[in-house]
């Protein structure tokens, strides 16, 4: 019998809502619990699939039904029914039971459409456009390419190829998708209408050997009768120019396309039109467009009607087919990018030069979209950068080849016209306007963000409004460097450095869902691994990155980069409660691991013949050769590379005893246990070394620095009997810097979680609330709306360097923002048991931090006024939850003014020397009590 109190709602697929065009052979279904009582878990489900909704609904000819499954799982629940077929669309819903035996009603119907599952099912041909091929760029030194001050010769660019083909349908379409791929970036039109949403398509991925091809519902555009179908390529990460260095052809120096539109009529009759050598071509307005230095546009060449069926095309030129090995083709997992957002401009600047600069009040990436008017011909410049300069003039921060982030826009006179890039994107709060015809005005101009489109999952909010700007800027780096890729940053590099993202990734997946994003980008990762093991240090790993590890490092990867092929998983799996994604990843991190191991046993350092036995030994478990980025950043080093030299040693073996302890629960979680015994056998094996090379008796570490120091006891390496005076190293330091940090890239992450283990949670709040350089509130006011690449980008004097002012690595104290101030946290992976527990002493008067699990929003709040303290906590149903009352006695706490042992949904509760825990079921609840 079901209940109204009980409900199975926000229905995932694969973790999208509704995902169209997937390839999972074995897809697995999510949903959350809803139910009005406290204390709500699920018993039982059962899930029904089918091939129509109407089936679904009447239980007939279904694909699967579940039956009743005894089990409290409602996240990553794997269908089991008959095989699944290319392009058909299933429809799915559920129904659960709680431990009361109440059943709900049966959920709304979502579905899934699957994508082409088979070579075969591809008719289309590969075509190429009649094309001259880019330009291949001299390959430049990394010191030559960042030096380059040379505008860059847009002579050698080329116009972006236009695609059309005509087709007939023979009556009215019922179904109609377009799957589609390219060599470049593309756009199609249907009958002169955009199809879809997506930008930037196929997006950046290693594209010899993983290119998505997209699926589009165009049923609405098809018209019985004539249509034409059109597109639009240019050069993007295929052909562009990117990376540090600004090389071109990563990947080849031809764009190419790929499209099969597949008609299904009323009559339930198909038809399929492809990409052949009957589809023409053209070039138009677009007279280049490359992804870094930007696009230039002549209206007057607009082809009006081009994707009208009626346009004549007689002078169009025909296509080549091309022949590409097609096994790396895959359907596009996760959210595409789309523009997220728009923002309206917020000012209009005359610089002291005299210059016009639009200020969007928000760095970002993205594009301008500009309403203008004027003579035929005028050409309009729009130039983009993050910050003016320290005199309030415009400057273009980011220095190199080919990183012009300039757009062109010439136009075609008579009507108001609008320009908005196709085909590039930039970083940018600022924009500087030549050549506007008549007064500029902040209404003409909107910025547009790109951003891969995920899901926002979490919230930080307290009584600091710097803090609040602080998360606020951690929100916005993360929404604008996570566009199709993980990246540093959208402006210089646009590149995914496996460092940045490993010690990002637990803050990620607090702010939005990053479960598909960061599963699609592992796969290219897992497949970009060298046959040794070697972990690249950027994924994808194109020419032009290549040839910088090369030149600068002499390999391929480094400590605390190419650990990400371990810890990116681990946090996922932590963050979702996804075993599948160690499932699936255990392979590339064993032999990332087993790399790790036959370097360090193999190459010793140049003193090792004047070593003893024991020394000698010791070796095999230290990574102490060949070059490592270290502790990268460090505020107190000359320069990025001077932070390398003087830290690569220590941060190098202690991520090999971090990985090694990592594998070591990966392993135990998939019931390896063989495995998960020799890696922990490993990681002690390396702890001891460690200790023994480096530790001093007096606690001091022999590289003495607080980087070190931080990982050193963040991963377990000093035993424990020396333990607190590490710390107090540790903390000599800080003090002695003026409570300033002063750790890099992968030390970060861990400052405050070591200090406040340690006894030092009072140090940990200085050098949050710090605001003397280094510190992250020390960006805040200087009006930063985003996370820096390096702490004094802005030095304290003013002066305004060249840096990226977009880079989210060191927001990565967002993930302790919500665990420690707030005190969200989780005791199970995936937020199956939820720990609640506030700091209420931190100096704040109020915090709260709210997050969107699989099961359902979680609240960790607290209010503190005199010796009132106030904690609010949500716990979702299908999960309990620990709630950790600091100094409070248990008969002065109330919840929703009940004693404890008379509130309904506490489970149990007792005393600690610390407080109050409370263990309680779902349910929202509000505690209040003085302090003792």
């Amino acid at each position: 019998m079901a209940t109204g109190d009980l409900e199975a709602g926000q229905l995932l697929c694969e973790s999208m809502v509704n995902p169209v065009g997937i390839d999972m052979l074995a897809p697995r279904f999510s949903w959350q619990l809803k139910s009005e009582r406290r204390g709500g878990l699920q018993a039982a489900y059962r899930i029904m699939v089918a091939d129509s909704e109407e089936n679904l609904l009447r239980c007939t000819d279904l694909c699967w039904d579940s039956g009743k499954v005894q089990s409290d799982e409602s996240v990553f629940c794997t269908y089991e029914g008959e095989p699944l077929t290319s392009r058909k669309r299933y429809y799915w819903r559920v129904k659960v039971w709680d431990q009361t035996e109440a059943e709900s009603d049966w959920s709304t119907v979502a579905y899934w459409e699957m994508g082409l599952l088979q070579r075969e099912d591809w008719k289309a041909l590969w075509i190429e456009p009649k094309q001259e091929p880019v330009a291949e760029d001299p390959i430049l030194s990394l010191r030559e390419a960042l030096q380059c001050d040379n505008p860059t010769d847009t002579s050698v660019l080329h116009p972006c190829p236009y695609l059309r083909k005509t087709f007939s349908a023979s009556s009215a379409v019922r179904k109609a998708r377009l799957y589609a791929t390219a060599h470049g970036v593309y756009v199609f039109e249907i009958n002169g209408q955009k199809a879809g949403n997506q930008e930037l398509a196929p997006e950046f991925t290693s594209y010899d050997r993983y290119l998505q091809y997209q699926t589009y519902d165009v049923t609405d555009l098809v018209k019985n009768g004539e249509n034409a179908i059109g597109a639009i390529l240019a050069d993007g990460w295929y052909a562009g120019r990117i990376g540090l260095a600004g090389n071109s052809c990563q990947y080849g120096d031809k764009l190419g396309l790929l499209f099969q539109l597949e008609l299904e009529y009323e009559d339930r009759t198909q038809e399929i039109i492809v990409s052949d050598q009957q589809v023409k071509c053209s070039t138009g307005h677009l007279i280049y467009s490359d992804i870094f230095i930007g696009e230039k546009v002549d209206a007057r060449l607009i082809k009006d009607g081009w994707t009208l069926p009626d346009y004549d095309d007689s002078a169009w030129d025909p296509v080549s087919a091309a022949h590409f090995d097609m096994s790396g083709l895959v359907a596009h997992y996760g959210e595409p990018v789309r523009v997220v957002e728009t923002l309206p401009a917020v000012r209009v600047i005359t610089t002291p030069k005299g210059e016009t600069v639009i200020d969007f009040g928000q760095v970002i990436a993205g594009r301008v979209s500009m309403r203008v008017e004027g003579p035929a011909g005028t050409e309009i410049t729009l130039e983009h950068s993050e910050v003016l300069d320290e005199h309030g003039n415009f400057l273009n921060n980011i220095k190199g080849r080919h990183k012009d982030q300039k757009d062109i826009y010439i136009l075609r006179g008579g009507e108001p016209e609008t320009f908005e890039p196709l085909f590039t994107f930039h970083g940018f709060r600022y924009v500087k306007v030549s050549g506007y015809p008549g007064v500029v005005l902040p209404e003409r101009f909107t910025a547009a963000v790109l951003s891969s489109d995920m899901r926002y999952t979490g919230s930080f909010e307290c009584s600091d409004a710097r803090i609040n700007r602080l998360q606020m800027n951690i929100m916005w780096s993360q929404k604008t460097n996570m566009l199709s890729i993980p990246m540093d940053c959208p402006q210089r590099e646009r590149a995914g450095w496996t460092g940045d993202i490993q010690v990002f990734a637990p803050t990620s997946a607090f702010n939005m869902d990053v479960l598909a994003f960061l599963t699609r980008w592992l796969r290219n990762l897992a497949l970009e691994q060298l046959p040794n093991g070697e972990v690249p240090n950027g994924v994808p790993y194109h020419k032009s990155f290549i040839h910088i590890d090369h030149t600068l490092m002499g390999k391929d990867s480094s400590a605390g980069w190419g650990d990400a092929v371990i810890i990116v998983p681990w946090a996922l799996y932590e963050a979702y409660g996804d075993v599948k994604v160690l499932e699936e990843f255990y392979e590339p991190m064993v032999k990332w691991i087993d790399y790790v191991r036959r370097t360090a046993e193999n190459e010793m350092p140049d003193n090792f013949d004047q070593m003893d036995d024991v020394q000698k030994e010791r070796q095999k478990y230290l990574w102490n050769t060949g070059y490592h980025f270290g502790d990268w950043l460090m505020p107190s080093a000359s320069s990025p590379q001077d932070s390398a030299i003087k830290t690569k040693e220590p941060v190098a073996t202690s991520f090999y005893a971090y990985s090694a302890a990592l594998l070591s629960k990966i392993a135990d979680v998939l019931g390896k246990h063989s495995d998960a015994e020799y890696y922990s056998d490993l990681n002690r094996r390396i702890r001891k070394a460690f200790s023994e090379q480096y530790l001093q008796y007096d606690g001091t570490l022999s590289a003495h620095f607080q980087g070190a120091y931080v990982l050193a006891l963040q991963f377990d390496l000093v035993p424990e009997e020396a333990r607190g005076k590490v710390a107090e190293q540790l903390a000599r330091l800080i003090e002695e810097n003026g409570c300033r940090l002063d750790t890099g890239f992968v030390s970060v992450p861990f400052l405050l979680d070591v200090l406040c283990k340690y006894g030092k949670r009072d140090l940990a709040y200085k050098l949050l609330f710090q605001t003397e350089c280094p510190s992250w509130l020390y960006e805040v006011e200087r009006g930063a709306t985003t996370i820096w690449e390096a702490w004094d980008a802005i030095k304290p004097d003013g002066t305004v360097s060249s840096m990226s002012f977009n880079h989210y690595a060191f927001g990565c104290v967002g993930d302790w923002l919500y665990r420690e101030v707030a005190g969200l946290r989780k005791e199970q992976a995936g937020y199956k048991k939820i720990r609640i527990q506030p700091d209420v002493e931190c100096g704040l008067s109020h915090a709260s931090a709210k997050y969107e699990s699989r099961y359902g929003t979680i609240v960790s709040g607290w209010s503190k006024q005199g010796r009132r303290i106030t904690v609010t906590a949500i716990i979702p149903p299908n999960t309990t939850g620990t709630v950790i009352l600091p100094n409070a006695m248990h008969e002065n706490v109330k919840e929703s003014e009940m004693p404890l042992n008379e509130a309904l949904g506490i489970l149990s509760y007792r005393q600690t020397n610390s407080g109050v825990s409370v263990h309680l079921g779902s349910g929202s609840y509000r505690f209040t009590y003085d302090l003792a």
